[in-house]
C-alpha cells in the first residue's frame, strides 16, 4: 500500500461511531457482529488512521442512563480520545430511534414530544461542545409522513423554524461556540420528509431568525436517493456559503439507503466531488457516513474505513493530474475562450447596456454549429480514472 494514500491529520478524516460500530442489523437480519464499546471504537479508529470521531447523544450515554453513568462514560470516552489523540468536530442527537418520536419529534402534533425533543437536543448539545464539537447536525429522521391527511406541511415548517430557532437562542445564552448543520433525506425511515434536500434546507435557512448560525450537512446518499446530482447540491451550498459538513458515502440512484463505502459504487461522481472540495479548498471535516458490509466482521469494518480514506486520497491525486493534464487543460482552454467582444454586456444591469444588447447582433446558425468538445473532455476524465493517461 503506497505511503501517499495513507491518512494524515490534516485531511480531516472523520467516522461516527454508528458507522464503524454498525453491527449488520438490516429489516431482514438481525446483527452480524458484537456491539463494540465507544472506547473500543475510538481504539478502533485510531488504528485505521481517522482524525475525527462523532456520535449521535446515545451513540455514547445509553438514553436511560443514570448521571452517574452518563459521567463514567464519558470519563471513559475523554481519557481515550487523550490517548489517541482524535478529536470530536461535531455532534448530533437521535431524534429518530426511539418510540416517542415514532410521529416526528420537532414537528410532531405532540407538544410533549416536541418539548422532550427540544429538552434531548439541548442537553446533547452540552455533551457535544463538552468534548470539543464545533459544528451541531440536525437531521429530522422522524419529520415527515405516511399519510398527508395527518399533518398539515405549513404547520410542520412552523414547528420546525419554532424548534431552530429555539436551539439557536440556546447555543448563544450559554456562550458555545457551535453552528448547526441541517441534513437533508428524502424519505426512509418515513414515506415523505420535510425539506427533502439540501436545495430545500437553504431555502429555510434563509427564514431562521440567526441564519448566520445555520449551514447545511449534505450527505452522497441522501440526494443519490432523490435521483439528484450531489456535486450540485455542495456546489450550491458552497457558493451560499453553508457548506458547514458534508457526509460521504455511497449510494446507487433511486435506492433505499444503502450508505456504502465512499467511491464503491458512482466512481466518476465521487471524483469530481473530491476534485471539487480541493479545488475550492473546503478546509471542514470530510466525514464518512457510512457502514461496511453485513458480510463482514470488524477486520473487514477496518478494511471498510481504510478504504473510505483510501480512495478519497486517491482521487485527490486524480483530481491533482486531471488539473495538470496538458489535453484537459487545452481543451477547457478552448471552451471557455473569450475574446472581450461581449465585454460590454457583461456584469449588473444598466439602461444602456440593456438597449445595446437590444440592438446587438447574433450568427444563430454559427453558435449552433458549434462542436463542444464534450466527448473528448469526458473520455480522458474516464482515461485518467482507469489509470491509462
Amino acid at each position: 500500500m503506497s505511503d501517499r494514500y495513507q491518512p494524515k491529520p490534516e485531511h480531516k478524516f472523520s467516522f461516527g461511531l454508528w458507522t464503524v460500530g454498525n453491527v449488520g442489523r438490516d429489516p431482514f437480519g438481525e446483527p452480524v457482529r458484537e456491539r463494540l464499546s465507544p472506547v473500543d471504537l475510538v481504539y478502533l479508529l485510531a488504528e485505521v488512521g481517522a482524525w475525527g470521531v462523532n456520535f449521535h447523544d446515545n451513540d455514547l450515554v445509553p438514553i436511560d442512563a443514570t448521571p452517574a453513568e452518563r459521567d463514567r462514560i464519558v470519563s471513559d470516552f475523554k481519557k481515550a480520545l487523550r490517548e489517541t489523540g482524535l478529536v470530536v468536530p461535531m455532534a448530533t442527537t437521535n431524534l429518530a430511534s426511539d418510540p416517542a418520536f415514532k410521529e416526528g419529534a420537532f414537528t410532531s402534533n405532540d407538544p410533549r414530544v416536541r418539548a422532550y425533543a427540544l429538552q434531548k437536543t439541548m442537553r446533547a448539545i452540552d455533551l457535544g461542545v463538552e468534548l470539543g464539537a464545533k459544528i451541531y447536525v440536525i437531521w429530522g429522521g422522524r419529520e415527515g409522513v405516511e399519510t398527508d391527511a395527518a399533518k398539515n406541511p405549513v404547520e410542520a415548517l412552523k414547528r420546525l423554524r419554532e424548534a431552530i430557532n429555539f436551539l439557536c437562542e440556546y447555543v448563544i445564552d450559554q456562550g458555545y461556540d457551535l453552528k448547526f448543520a441541517l441534513e437533508a433525506k428524502p424519505n426512509e425511515p418515513r414515506g415523505d420528509i420535510y425539506l427533502a434536500t439540501t436545495g430545500h434546507m437553504l431555502a429555510f435557512i434563509e427564514t431562521l431568525d440567526h441564519p448566520e448560525m445555520v449551514g447545511v450537512n449534505p450527505e452522497v446518499a441522501h440526494e443519490h436517493m432523490a435521483g439528484l446530482n450531489y456535486l450540485h447540491a455542495i456546489a450550491q451550498a458552497w457558493e451560499a456559503g453553508k457548506l458547514f459538513h458534508i457526509d460521504l458515502n455511497d449510494q446507487a440512484f433511486a435506492r433505499y439507503d444503502q450508505d456504502f463505502r465512499f467511491g464503491s459504487w458512482n466512481l466518476k461522481s465521487a471524483f469530481f466531488l473530491v476534485k471539487f472540495l480541493e479545488d475550492v479548498g473546503y478546509e471542514g471535516p470530510r466525514h464518512f457516513d457510512a457502514h461496511a458490509y453485513r458480510t463482514e466482521d470488524y477486520e473487514g469494518v477496518k478494511e471498510f474505513a481504510r478504504g473510505c480514506m483510501r480512495t478519497y486520497l486517491i482521487l485527490k491525486e486524480k483530481a491533482e493530474q486531471w488539473n495538470s493534464d496538458p489535453e484537459i487543460q487545452a481543451l477547457l482552454k478552448e471552451i471557455n475562450a473569450d475574446d472581450g467582444s461581449m465585454d460590454m454586456f457583461k456584469g449588473r444591469y444598466t439602461p444602456e447596456k440593456a438597449a445595446a444588447l437590444k440592438m446587438a447582433s447574433f450568427d444563430r446558425v454559427a453558435l449552433g454549429k458549434r462542436g463542444w468538445a464534450y466527448e473528448r473532455l469526458d473520455q480522458l476524465t474516464i482515461e485518467i480514472l482507469l489509470g491509462v493517461r
